[in-house]
């Protein structure tokens, strides 16, 4: 397909490649959206069903993530993302195409139109191919590398999101590492791993006979990074009662203990993660305007790595390296058809559960290469070991299914995250069944806010039926 001359060309500074392009917008010109529009600048916008996606569409027939748009040194580029329907670009079917101006883009019942505006983007991506210990050449790490080496001098607070294992916590390290606070203390806190009656004490710290047990004087986490990075891990499970508290000290800079009755001076870098969209959860009533925007002053969002596939290769390299030899002594080799398939996995556990069958398979392998049947997950298994998993899930029931699944060999967080998702998908089924898809009804019995209850049944690809629904 013709395109229009010029649309990108890159520039090339020290340490940086600049990828210079214009302003585009997408409008829905027929289906179920039509009128609705998205005028970006951003390198990459997905397009479906999802709420994770930058272009949510309220249309049955596509895909959860039906497509993107990635911009590239060529142009605006429509890539179909496997599907269930296809994606037509002026009415041919496409896997992979430049658009044109005046493209019309044809997705389940949605129409939309591509047209370039005059406005001039330039996006920067660094010419490294890692950042502290993270790793990728795709422009999509690139372009994240290019916004952390410029924010790592700074004392600019950054929240990062994305799936468990691709990476958060090493976003942290690097900008603690590249930062003037180096020499100061990285504190961690995982706000899924406390109790909610805990959080306030471990944050902020406590007086003596603050409450019972507490018999003596104890700093929080902020008091302990004086001076240096504080890391909020899983910043969504924060209560919403305790929001203001959090957004207070980052404003004032100050904190107080539970129990005292003395403010006290913090001086702290904060890094935020967390596996959530946070703008979703504020639209949900999940999670405070004000925190919010308070803590996305730099957002960085890590793509998962099934959409960074030509990562894989290096890192799969990279794990070796550090691994240095199979169990027979000699360094081990991976073949071309096995970094094929493994580009071909979509990699639920991400980064971590890469690393996990690289090891299991550097271990196992009784030669000097990796083997395919260690190395690759059992959704690579052949159909029989597929169909006998599908009549044990049938069996055991969606619970009992989600502990059957359990895989010890992954960390504590991805294992729990996969156990969450097994549960909160059984538990949502069950309740349209009783309810007959009454998505109001289902709300409050579950005791959550209807509108959070739509976000997660989108989440999870489930729907109501809206004739049974009351629409409160």
């Amino acid at each position: 397909m013709s395109q229009t001359p010029d649309v990108t060309r890159t520039h090339m500074d020290a340490g940086l490649e600049r990828l210079r392009s214009r302003e585009y917008t997408l409008e829905v010109v027929d289906g179920p959206d039509r009128g609705k529009k998205l005028t970006t600048r951003e390198r990459v916008v997905r397009i479906g069903q999802s709420p994770e996606c930058d272009f949510e569409l309220n249309d049955g027939t596509t895909s959860r993530i039906h497509a993107r748009v990635e911009m590239d040194p060529w142009g605006h580029r429509l890539i179909d993302e496997d599907s269930k329907n296809g994606t037509f670009v002026d009415e041919l079917r496409v896997r992979d195409v430049y658009l044109r101006q005046g493209s019309t883009i044809r997705i389940g019942a949605t129409t939309l139109r591509y047209d370039q505006g005059q406005e001039q983007v330039e996006i920067a991506l660094s010419k490294a191919n890692r950042f502290g210990k993270m790793i990728g050449q795709s422009a999509a790490m690139r372009e994240i590398f290019a916004v952390l080496e410029r924010v790592a001098p700074t004392d600019l607070t950054v929240l990062v999101e994305g799936e468990s294992g691709t990476g958060k916590e090493l976003i942290a390290e690097a900008l603690h590492a590249h930062s003037k606070r180096s020499n100061g203390p990285l504190v961690v806190f995982d706000c899924s791993a406390v109790a909610q009656n805990l959080i306030e004490s471990e944050l902020f710290g406590h007086v003596k006979g603050a409450f019972t047990g507490a018999d003596k004087t104890r700093a929080g986490a902020f008091e302990r990074a004086n001076g240096g990075t504080l890391f909020l891990d899983e910043l969504g499970e924060l209560p919403l009662d305790l929001q203001p508290k959090l957004l207070r000290a980052l404003e004032k800079r100050e904190i107080r203990p539970v129990g005292g009755d003395k403010a006290t001076k913090i001086d702290v870098r904060i890094v935020a993660a967390t596996n959530r969209n946070l703008a979703k959860e504020v639209e949900a009533g999940n999670f405070r305007q004000d925190l919010y925007y308070r803590l996305a002053v730099i957002r960085i969002v890590l793509p998962a790595l099934r959409r960074r596939a030509e990562d894989i290769p290096l890192l799969v390299r990279h794990f070796l390296a550090e691994l240095g030899t199979s169990a027979s002594g000699q360094p081990v080799q991976i073949a071309y058809d096995t970094i094929v398939k493994l580009q071909q996995h979509k990699w639920p556990g991400n980064i971590r559960e890469l690393r996990n069958f690289v090891e299991r398979a550097a271990m196992l392998a009784t030669g000097d290469r990796l083997e395919t049947k260690f190395l690759l997950p059992p959704a690579f298994g052949d159909t029989q070991t597929q169909a006998e998993g599908a009549a044990e899930e049938a069996r055991l029931g969606a619970a009992g299914a989600a502990m059957a699944e359990f895989d010890e060999s992954l960390p504590f967080k991805d294992a729990k995250a996969r156990l969450i998702d097994s549960f909160e998908r059984a538990y949502w089924t069950r309740l349209l069944d009783r309810t007959r898809g009454n998505i109001s009804a289902a709300a409050r019995i579950a005791g959550i806010h209807r509108k959070s209850a739509e976000y997660l049944l989108k989440k999870l690809e489930l729907r109501g039926n809206p004739d049974a629904d009351d629409g409160e």
